[in-house]
């Protein structure tokens, strides 16, 4: 019996070919001939059930990152070690109020860090990494 994950390691295999073929496949030539095109062909689908299975929900956080290239003020500015301690740290959070003040003395420390290089203080996030957090 295959194991949940070599399920997902295999779906994961399909996904990468089916969006490499869909790249490298000829464009229709004309509107006329995306028309005549069936609607739906078969082929491998979400099958009858149509659920993601369980275990598949967002969990705490709600699916988004709360560290990361797009979310970490000074991402750049880290060693790729300082990074993943810095993912690990943001992940073992509990507390919305613990969550904050590691964030905001990160932010201090990055800050300092630009000022030393001689670049652009990091700007805040857009979004409140610690809010999905309990208070």
């Amino acid at each position: 019996m295959p194991t949940i994950r070599s399920s997902l390691v295999l779906a994961a295999a399909v996904l990468l070919a089916t969006a490499s073929f869909a790249q490298n496949a000829p464009a229709p030539a004309s509107a006329a001939a995306s028309a005549a095109a069936p609607a739906a062909t078969p082929g491998m689908g979400m099958g009858p059930g149509g659920g993601r299975g369980p275990g598949a929900g967002m969990g705490p956080g709600g699916g988004r990152a709360r560290a990361g290239q797009g979310v970490t003020p000074g991402w750049a500015l880290m060693t790729p070690e300082e990074r993943t301690a810095h993912q690990a740290k943001m992940r073992a959070m509990t507390t919305r109020a613990d969550c904050r003040a590691y964030v905001e003395q990160h932010h201090a420390d990055m800050g300092a860090r630009a000022q030393e290089r001689g670049v652009a203080v990091p700007a805040m996030p857009r979004r409140d990494p610690c809010a999905g957090l309990p208070g």
